[in-house]
């Protein structure tokens, strides 16, 4: 009867990317509760998933990262960590996302194929 896991919603417009991320984050006290492709998606799931932490992109189509944050933050604040290429420590978006509520950030490797992700975990 150990301690409830601590819920997930991955948020990434990438299907590859929202599947690298849920195998990482699954076991060790977390568990992945939904995943969502962009942020508008995410509001939509926010209120019945009831996630404790969001993983979220900066970069998606329809409502980006940064929007998806301050919309999030506005009705139903949840810890929120960005994962993307753009976040890389000092960068200006970086910063507008700290500054906007985000926790944390992970920065996700370069290059067009990001198989590397373990090295990210």
């Amino acid at each position: 009867m150990g301690t409830r896991p601590v819920r997930v919603l991955v948020v990434d417009d990438s299907a590859f990317m929202r599947k690298i991320l849920s195998d990482i984050l699954s076991g060790d006290g977390l568990e992945v509760v939904g995943t969502a492709r962009d942020g508008q998606d995410a509001l939509r799931k926010l209120e019945t998933l009831k996630p404790d932490v969001i993983t979220l992109d900066v970069e998606m189509p329809r409502m980006g990262g940064l929007a998806a944050l301050e919309a999030i933050m506005a009705c139903c604040p949840v810890p929120v960590v960005m994962v993307s290429s753009k976040t890389a420590k000092g960068a200006e978006t970086t910063l507008q996302a700290l500054a906007a509520g985000a926790v944390d950030f992970v920065q996700k490797p370069s290059g067009a194929i990001s198989l590397d992700m373990d090295r990210v975990a």
